[in-house]
């Protein structure tokens, strides 16, 4: 017999010991309302805790005082105690990536909630990641097809831009993200629902985006019941998803509803933490977040993420802190009306209250001319508007005004596109052009 064969290994010694070394274990101290304070650990912000005996709660530590650590839960804290066991797990969050992730709903932590089966074998990735230099971003200067004649043509994106869907509540943004989802010429589509009504997340999928949007999309749910952190991690591995495919040099659109609610789990969060209400009850830390989140989209030296977010803003009031501040990071934003959509125009886009910052960029000079041409015709006929109301305009007056009121089914045809039809760059330009030419023969 040779007796080396029991000779043990010194891996073996160091695995042995690894395994055998004492586990830290904290204490909880405290839970108070949302969150939950732990004492004994060795733990930074961003570190996952587990509370509990197996399989515990998931918790991320959001801050950290003298002694302790105050901690968000991943779940429900139904059953949490003061006194109950707390442990580091000492590893950083991951998310699934690659495309055998098409077609599959998952949830904030990337894990599939579609009744589907296990994900296939993918690479994972740490959740946290950083921007793209600024210095290494390529420029914006391809234009990116939605199927939407009134984006397109009005407010045309470019690959890599960052636009805002700017509403109240039930004017169309997730029908008008479901159109884009389904006709643009992006290779993916990542879509993250936050904070989204339990009752419409199906009908979002089955209605709205179909089989055939679904087939090429990702798409990211945490609906309103759930804990605020995992409203922010929805947002945030939608991102890091779409940023794995932008590392693999695909052009990437990136759908997120809506932004609003991803600041409200925020504003949560930080006054749970303990940070001063500051501007209408969010934290500063809300504002700072919004800023990485909306920075990770847009460009790399190779990719792109084109990022669309839908604001919600509050009683119409587009100047509420998160609209505002949405707007001023964004590379522009899209205005649905509400009186638009209550008089059964879809798209309800208000197009002079909507601006592309990048359109002059990435449309050759005809064609902004296009565009410019049908705004001036808007323009005039909202400012004449309050005269037509009373039938005190007089033709004549104004020939551009002329013009809109000879052209007004017309138009009305142009801006408007039921939610099943798709218009591709080849066909709405050149009814854009036939439309400015009839404008300018009546003018």
């Amino acid at each position: 017999m040779n007796h080396t064969d029991f000779r043990p290994h010194p891996g073996r010694f160091r695995a042995a010991l690894a395994a055998a070394a004492p586990q830290r274990v904290g204490t909880v101290t405290s839970v108070l309302g949302l969150g939950l304070e732990v004492s004994g650990l060795d733990c930074a912000v961003g570190d996952l805790v587990t509370v509990g005996e197996a399989p515990g709660l998931d918790a991320e530590v959001v801050a950290s005082v003298s002694g302790a650590v105050r901690c968000m839960p991943l779940g429900r804290l139904t059953g949490v105690a003061a006194g109950d066991p707390a442990r580091s797990k000492g590893a950083p969050i991951l998310v699934p990536t690659g495309r055998g992730l098409f077609g599959r709903v998952l949830d904030g932590l990337g894990r599939p909630i579609d009744g589907k089966g296990p994900l296939p074998a993918s690479p994972m990735v740490p959740l946290d990641n950083e921007a793209p230099s600024a210095m290494h971003r390529a420029r914006v200067d391809t234009p990116l097809q939605t199927g939407v004649r009134v984006l397109d043509t009005m407010a045309t994106l470019g690959r890599g831009q960052r636009m805002g869907l700017f509403a109240g509540s039930g004017v169309g943004k997730s029908s008008l993200l479901s159109m884009i989802a389904r006709g643009t010429d992006a290779e993916v589509s990542v879509i993250a629902l936050v904070g989204e009504r339990g009752r419409e997340v199906r009908e979002f999928l089955e209605d709205d985006l179909g089989p055939e949007g679904l087939a090429r999309s990702v798409v990211v749910v945490a609906t309103s019941d759930e804990p605020a952190l995992m409203r922010l991690r929805a947002a945030v591995t939608a991102t890091r998803i779409a940023e794995s495919f932008r590392e693999a040099d695909q052009d990437v659109v990136l759908m997120m509803d809506s932004l609003t609610r991803v600041a409200m789990a925020q504003r949560e969060i930080g006054l749970s933490a303990g940070e001063p209400p500051a501007t209408r009850g969010y934290p500063p830390s809300t504002f700072s977040v919004l800023a990485r989140l909306l920075e990770r989209a847009g460009t790399a030296e190779t990719g792109s993420v084109t990022g669309i977010y839908t604001v919600l803003v509050d009683g119409d009031d587009h100047n509420e802190p998160i609209a505002d501040a949405a707007r001023s990071i964004l590379d522009g934003h899209v205005v649905l009306d509400r009186k638009l959509a209550v008089t059964g125009h879809f798209p309800s886009v208000d197009v002079l209250g909507s601006v592309s910052r990048v359109a002059s960029k990435v449309n050759s000079a005809d064609r902004t001319a296009l565009a410019a041409s049908l705004r001036r015709v808007l323009a005039a006929r909202r400012s004449a508007q309050d005269l037509i109301d009373v039938g005190a305009y007089h033709r004549g007056s104004n020939p551009l005004v002329d013009a809109a009121l000879d052209n007004e089914a017309a138009i009305n045809g142009f801006l408007q596109q039921s939610m099943d039809e798709s218009t591709p760059y080849s066909e709405s330009w050149p009814e854009l052009f036939r439309l400015s030419a009839s404008l300018e023969g009546a003018a």
